[in-house]
């Protein structure tokens, strides 16, 4: 039995060019970056020549990109640290109900310091209103958050409108910053930070085919932001720590790669997720998409099944060698359905029983034809053991 991998948005494969590319830097290459000697300046030259490939992916300069051990290290700092940089000004922060567990989680711990918070909704689509945004900016805001895209559902919100609004406060002599997650979508997605208007922007290496335990935070030129690890001078002082080269080195290929073959990957992996989407519809009945279907990641598909736990389809899937999620990786162990799917407006039935498909450049059409049937089997064995399926389907009993 071959075994398919359909979770790319939690991870994915190391590019075996990204590894040539980390190798030496993990065995004679291995000098620290601060140092001055010849085998420092070798790993400094490695990190500088990274920290342009990754500025490059979205656009930026390279003295505004930050490396981190990760997305949630960036979206720590980059909330947390403007906040206190600049919480004389304000204590209001504005985010998307679906945020990513990294940006809720620092959003929810501010606010037990006393910082307000709005959330605002996405109704059935997925995607908040423009107008919500706009509406929710009060006197003393100074941060929106919302990310780029959802990494259950895939749904693309309307952040170039948003840091156009920024764009117009900051005109009249507002204080107040925008940033976005963009995990899920650099790579994925073509990025250009000075057309999008955000302040801060997060990354992560092994989304893009790069080695886990790296990322960046993009910090525009002028914005304060107070580090959230101190004790060193690296990273402009805005991220103590000596630099994991070989990490760095990793990233910055795995994002030159990206921005090269991004038009290739892009149909690639949409045309892979419209025919399973297809076939689905097509053989298994009582299914819901969940978020929009166009406005949304071209590799990604959200789908409840009803009458069915979707841990219990997980499992019955990865019994056949088909590997997949019912959510965000950071959340998982939690027996709560995803408060995504609930922020959709869906009932808990629908919210429990979603799984979400995500495909990338190694995956084929062979793939797609036995994911469908495997699936198609799972459902069926399921739902024949369901109370509620039986009940459902079942026409009730005729007395004279």
């Amino acid at each position: 039995m071959r075994r398919i991998y359909l979770d790319h948005s939690a991870t994915t494969p190391l590019d075996g060019r990204v590894l040539d590319a980390i190798l030496p830097f993990l065995t004679q290459k291995f000098g620290n970056p601060s140092s001055v000697h010849s085998f420092g300046q070798e790993a400094r030259a490695a990190v500088d020549k990274a920290r342009r490939q990754v500025a490059s992916l979205i656009k930026a300069r390279a003295n505004e990109i930050v490396f981190t051990s990760g997305g949630t290290e960036s979206n720590n700092l980059a909330i947390r640290g403007l906040c206190e940089a600049h919480q004389s000004q304000g204590k209001h922060i504005i985010v998307s109900a679906i945020e990513h567990p990294s940006v809720r989680g620092v959003i929810d711990g501010l606010e037990k310091q006393g910082w307000e918070i709005t959330r605002l909704p996405v109704y059935e689509d997925g995607l908040v209103r423009v107008a919500g945004v706009a509406d929710a900016i009060r006197p003393d805001t100074i941060l929106i958050s919302v990310m780029m895209a959802n990494n259950e559902i895939g749904t693309i919100q309307p952040v170039t409108e948003i840091g156009e609004i920024v764009r117009e406060e900051k005109k009249h002599g507002r204080r107040l910053w925008f940033h976005t997650d963009a995990v899920q979508s650099a790579g994925r997605l073509a990025i250009d930070v000075d057309a999008l208007g955000c302040d801060l922007l997060t990354l992560s290496a092994h989304k893009i085919y790069g080695p886990k335990g790296m990322g960046a935070l993009y910090v525009r030129r002028g914005t304060k932001i107070f580090p959230q690890q101190v004790g060193g001078h690296q990273e402009r002082e805005r991220r103590a720590g000596t630099e994991s080269v070989a990490n760095i080195v990793g990233f910055g290929v795995a994002a030159e790669l990206a921005r090269a073959e991004m038009d290739e990957r892009h149909e690639h992996v949409r045309r892979l997720r419209d025919r399973f989407e297809r076939e689905t519809e097509a053989r298994i009945a009582d299914i819901v998409f969940n978020g929009d279907r166009d406005r949304r990641l071209p590799h990604l598909s959200n789908i409840s099944f009803r009458f069915i736990e979707g841990e219990g389809l997980l499992i019955h899937l990865d019994m056949q060698g088909v590997a997949v999620s019912t959510g965000s990786a950071c959340s998982s162990g939690t027996l709560e359905p995803s408060p995504v799917i609930r922020a959709l407006g869906r009932d808990e039935e629908l919210a429990r029983g979603a799984i979400r498909f995500s495909f990338g450049q190694d995956n084929s059409s062979d793939d797609v034809d036995q994911v469908v049937a495997a699936l198609s089997h799972a459902v069926e064995s399921l739902r024949a053991l369901s109370p509620l399926a039986r009940a459902v389907r079942t026409p009730p009993a005729c007395f004279p």
